[in-house]
C-alpha cells in the first residue's frame, strides 16, 4: 500500500468513526417484535463497516455482533434464481416495479398476478420457491454456500429465529398460498416457505454484510477472498432492483437522498452498494415505521453526502463530469 493510499484509508476509517460518534445518541425507532425472537435484540447495538472494492475494511462499534439477515437475503437469492433460470423465466413469475406498499403487503400485479418485485415478501417467497424447485432438498445448502462465498467466511443460521418465524409466519403463508393459487410458484409451497423462513434466519455481522455488498460492488467477485460469487450480468440486475425497490416504500426517498442500491432488513441491518467503489453496512435494531433502521438510514445519508456517492452527484468517481476534470 502506497503512502497516499494509506492516508486515504486512514481518512476513511476516521470518517466511519465520526459517523458512529454522530449517530450513536440517536435512540429513535422501535425493535421489531412481530417475530418474537427479534424482540430480544439489544436496542443500543450499533455497528458500521465500509469495505472498498479492492478489499480494504473500515469498521467501528459492534461490527462483529451477529444478527439475522432477514430481507437483506432477498437480492442474493434473486441473483441465484436469475443464474439458475435466466432472466426471462424469472420475469414470468415476479416483476421489477416498485409497489409503493409495505414489504409484507398481500398485493399482486392486477394484469399478471405476479408479485411486483423480488424485494417485497411476495416476490422473495416466489424467488425462494423457484430455488427450492430447482435444488430440491439441497436448496438451503446451496443458498448457504453462496452467501458464505459472498461474505468470505462460513455462515450459520439461528435455529430459534427460524422456529419463531415459522411458528408466527401466518401472513407469509397466506402470501405463499395466494401465489400458488395464481400459478406463480411450484406446488411444494409449504417446503419453500420453510426454506424462506430459514433463509431469513441466516446469521451475519456488519462486516459480513459489507463484504457481501462489496462483492456486488466488485462485479460479483469477493474483493477480500478473490472468489467469483455471481455472474457479472446478474450483478447488474441485482443492483438495479436494489436501487428501485430495496428500501420498501421508502425507496423513492432513498433514491433521492442517498442515490445508491441498498437493502434493509427488520433485524436492523442495512447494506448500500456503490458500483466499483465500495459498500456500506450498518447494524442498529431500532426501526422506523417502514421497517428500516433509523441509524442505518442516517449513516448512509451522511456518508453519501460526505463522499459524493449519489449516482447523480458530480463528486461521484463514475460521473463523466469528474472524469472531465481529471
Amino acid at each position: 500500500m502506497t503512502e497516499a493510499t494509506q492516508e486515504r484509508s486512514d481518512w476513511l476509517q476516521d470518517l466511519v468513526e465520526s459517523m458512529y460518534a454522530k449517530h450513536v445518541a440517536n435512540h429513535s425507532g422501535e425493535i421489531a417484535t412481530y417475530i418474537p425472537e427479534l424482540g430480544k435484540a439489544d436496542p443500543d447495538d450499533f455497528g458500521i463497516c465500509v469495505v472498498t472494492a479492492d478489499g480494504r475494511i473500515h469498521e467501528t462499534g459492534e461490527s462483529n455482533k451477529t444478527f439475522t439477515i432477514q430481507s437483506i437475503s432477498k437480492p442474493f437469492t434473486y441473483g441465484m434464481a436469475l443464474e439458475a433460470y435466466g432472466p426471462d423465466e424469472v420475469a414470468r413469475h415476479v416483476g421489477v416495479e416498485p409497489s409503493g406498499d409495505a414489504f409484507n403487503s398481500i398485493e399482486l400485479e392486477p394484469a399478471t398476478n405476479r408479485p411486483f418485485n423480488p424485494m417485497i415478501n411476495a416476490g422473495a417467497i416466489t424467488v425462494t420457491a423457484l430455488l427450492y424447485d430447482y435444488y430440491g432438498d439441497e436448496a438451503f445448502e446451496q443458498l448457504m454456500a453462496r452467501f458464505s462465498a459472498a461474505a468470505g467466511r462460513t455462515l450459520d443460521y439461528d435455529e430459534s429465529v427460524y422456529r419463531s418465524e415459522s411458528r408466527t409466519g401466518h401472513r407469509n403463508r397466506a402470501i405463499g398460498h395466494l401465489l400458488l393459487n395464481f400459478g406463480m410458484v411450484p406446488e411444494k409451497i409449504d417446503a419453500a416457505l420453510e426454506l424462506y423462513f430459514k433463509q431469513c434466519a441466516i446469521l451475519v455481522n456488519c462486516r459480513d454484510l459489507a463484504i457481501m455488498g462489496a462483492t456486488l460492488s466488485n462485479l460479483g467477485n469477493n474483493p477480500v477472498t478473490g472468489q467469483e460469487v455471481y455472474d457479472i450480468d446478474r450483478v447488474k440486475d441485482m443492483l438495479s432492483i436494489m436501487f428501485t425497490c430495496g428500501m420498501y416504500d421508502y425507496s423513492g426517498q432513498w433514491a433521492y437522498k442517498v442515490g445508491v442500491p441498498a437493502k434493509s432488513g427488520v433485524a436492523g441491518g442495512v447494506v448500500a452498494v456503490v458500483n466499483r467503489q465500495l459498500s456500506i453496512a450498518s447494524y442498529s435494531p431500532r426501526l422506523d415505521l417502514r421497517g428500516n433502521s433509523c441509524r442505518g438510514i442516517d449513516v448512509c445519508v451522511d456518508l453519501a453526502s460526505e463522499l459524493g456517492l449519489h449516482a447523480f452527484d458530480c463528486m461521484n468517481e463514475g460521473s463523466s463530469y469528474l472524469k472531465a476534470l481529471l
